[in-house]
């Protein structure tokens, strides 16, 4: 099988963790592996098969699956790149539009919600922001979140209407037109979060991240420390449902402890695996790349006249 891994330049000199251990694994499992940046992707819309997509200005072999590590940075070429690829039938695990629909943090909740699951109470608001209202609707403590963000960039707690009054202020001399997002503070265990990995519509892990400076944000890329947990049919069902509602073939849930039960923070299309790995002690690497050689292999044939257009080419 040939894979490309579409990831963006490194802006270091090391390579991120996920690719050296994705490659790896390929190369146990006899998988043609190469990483491809989207710069160095040029699309040439038109009737010409796999003629309309040049790498480095080169026509390429296209690979038999492309596996997506762009996440919440991922811009309108990238995207464009995706549907390309998906129109002359490379598999795309995860497809274009759920990349889509995941990297719009509203957007993402709206869909869970019409899912029926447990998420914050969550607010979309533009200036002037009326503090009243926000008190009214979300309460204090308050999450405030921007649109598109990862790795807990972007996402700020208020304590209470004056902080909240001066922030805004802060926020509005930058940029008036920003949008942002409020959530419900969810505090039952404070600093602790869940990260639950989904692959292929199976539950894999899952693991409690501790935040180590007193801050609210777990995050282990922000210093946060990662354990094992165990699996309970509850956590089971939600992050299978949330990846399910959101046609996530690969998805890393965040789930928030909420009284007895869980509620679902955030949900990830190309979550990082470091720390989940050492926690776990789980492979995942090697089952993401499972998960790509299976999909290929379930994959419909492709259309007759497509099928012309690249023999032709």
């Amino acid at each position: 099988m040939d894979l490309w891994v579409l990831q963006k330049r490194p802006t270091g000199m090391v390579e991120p963790f996920e690719l050296t251990r994705l490659r790896e694994e390929a190369r146990s499992l006899d998988i043609r592996f190469e990483t491809v940046a989207p710069e160095e992707i040029d699309l040439i819309v038109s009737r010409g098969g796999r003629r309309s997509i040049r790498r480095c200005g080169a026509e390429v072999q296209l690979p038999d699956v492309l596996l997506p590590r762009t996440g919440s940075g991922t811009d309108y070429f990238s995207l464009a790149i995706l549907r390309q690829l998906e129109h002359l039938g490379v598999a795309v695990v995860n497809r274009s539009s759920a990349i889509e629909a995941v990297k719009d943090k509203l957007y993402a909740h709206q869909i869970l919600a019409q899912s029926n699951l447990p998420i914050p109470r969550t607010m979309l608001v533009r200036f002037p922001v009326d503090p009243h209202l926000v008190a009214q609707q979300i309460g204090f403590p308050c999450v405030i979140k921007l649109l598109v963000g990862s790795y807990g960039d972007g996402v700020v707690l208020s304590r209470d209407p004056a902080s909240f009054r001066d922030l805004m202020e802060l926020v509005s001399g930058l940029d008036r037109s920003q949008s942002l997002i409020l959530q419900q503070y969810i505090g039952t265990r404070p600093g602790k979060d869940l990260r639950v990995w989904v692959i292929g519509g199976q539950v894999i892990g899952a693991m409690l991240r501790s935040s180590t400076d007193g801050s609210f944000k777990a995050n282990i890329s922000r210093g946060g420390d990662g354990q094992a947990f165990p699996l309970n049919p509850e956590l089971e069902r939600l992050a299978r449902d949330s990846a399910a509602a959101l046609n996530l073939d690969i998805a890393g849930v965040d789930m928030l402890f909420d009284g007895d039960g869980y509620s679902i923070c955030e949900v990830n299309s190309a979550p990082g695996f470091q720390g989940f790995e050492t926690a776990t002690g789980l492979n995942v690497a090697r089952l993401v790349l499972e998960h790509c050689r299976s999909t290929v292999q379930l994959l419909p044939p492709v259309h007759p006249q497509l099928q012309a257009q690249n023999a032709a080419t």
